[in-house]
């Protein structure tokens, strides 16, 4: 099935708020080191690019699985496509920052990881960090680990009956959310499964289940929902009290939904101009955008600090173009090459 153009420019969007976020701090650093003063910009909420990451998965799982509902073997030819999409680049980027941890062990900022924290990041299961907090070895799997309990459940879901698949899954993401809200907190993994968080995913099923009934948006309607979920993050970012469990997912995850509900049910067949194609292509390429950027960030840093350019807006400037680079080059030298390949070999090892 091919890829709606406007949804890869939404993670494109969505990846590139991410690096915003993790490049500031970088920025912070030069300015200080050269003395001058450095304001980062909070004119949205960056790491609402996670929410809108969270709600487009729940769209394209469905979006894009519509031929395994109520298939024999659904489950397996599901999971076989999201490990083979997921596992080779992530278990890639996590061994390259281990091997940088141990050459560099400055770049960890944190005393060298357990050997449990180490399993645990390889195998998507949440663990406390020696810094105390839920996340894996290369700390941006924390999503992934949401997104494969998804990809589970999802799974899972394929073994009902057709009709049963999404009501199923959202009815379990709806229980580990209550669980953790009226019980909790709970032990892991349940306490970090139960988020509100994870509700996103059950929101973008839902938009998918819209477009598939027949939902589009046309003209002015679209772009008022579009405005709409862009005034939404920017009030995130504005208003007090937004940033908790549940107030993110109100207003971040409410923002992602409106986004998702104008790119995925508009009207697909318009010729796009050069700048949202050019998104579109790093659209493509938004998973190794997430997992590649903190390297080209912080390598950048040490070339920005080492040569002594008191620049920091210029810094911004090449990370995030950096980043994109880098990202357009791994994805087509190193993610889709993995992907087929891993994909292959889990079909092969498989088949009866």
């Amino acid at each position: 099935m091919q890829p709606i153009r406007s949804i890869q420019v939404l993670r494109a969007l969505a990846a590139l708020m991410v690096a915003v976020h993790h490049v500031q701090p970088d920025a912070a650093v030069i300015a200080e080191r050269a003395g001058l003063s450095f304001a980062r910009s909070d004119l949205l909420p960056w790491m609402a690019g996670v929410d809108i990451f969270f709600v487009v998965s729940g769209f394209i799982m469905v979006h894009a699985s519509q031929e395994l509902f109520g298939r024999a073997g659904a489950a397996r030819a599901f999971l076989t496509r999201r490990l083979a999409r997921i596992v080779p680049l992530y278990w890639a980027m996590t061994s390259l920052f281990l091997l940088a941890g141990l050459a560099v062990p400055a770049l960890l900022n944190s005393d060298a990881p357990s050997l449990g924290q180490v399993l645990g990041s390889y195998l998507f299961w949440p663990v406390v960090s020696t810094q105390g907090l839920v996340q894996p070895v290369y700390s941006l799997g924390w999503t992934l680990n949401y997104e494969m309990l998804f990809y589970v459940l999802f799974a899972a879901g394929l073994m009902l009956p057709a009709r049963l698949t999404l009501p199923a899954v959202t009815l379990v993401l709806a229980g580990l959310v209550a669980a953790q809200s009226l019980a909790g907190p709970l032990a892991l993994p349940f306490g970090f499964w139960g988020q509100p968080i994870v509700l996103e995913f059950a929101a973008g099923m839902g938009i998918a289940v819209l477009r598939r009934k027949g939902l589009r948006l046309h003209g002015a309607l679209r772009i008022a929902v579009a405005a709409a979920g862009a005034g939404l993050l920017i009030a995130a970012a504005h208003l007090p009290g937004t940033d908790g469990p549940w107030s993110s997912v109100l207003w971040r995850g409410g923002a992602a939904i409106l986004l998702m509900l104008a790119a995925g049910c508009g009207r697909e067949g318009i010729v796009p101009i050069g700048p949202v194609k050019a998104l579109a292509v790093v659209g493509d390429a938004s998973y190794a955008l997430y997992l590649v950027h903190p390297f080209v960030i912080r390598g950048l840093r040490e070339v920005v600090l080492r040569l002594g350019l008191p620049m920091p807006a210029l810094y911004i400037a090449l990370a995030l173009a950096g980043s994109v680079i880098a990202a357009l080059m791994v994805h087509r030298f190193f993610e889709k090459p993995a992907t087929r390949l891993v994909r292959r070999r889990l079909s092969s090892a498989s088949s009866p």
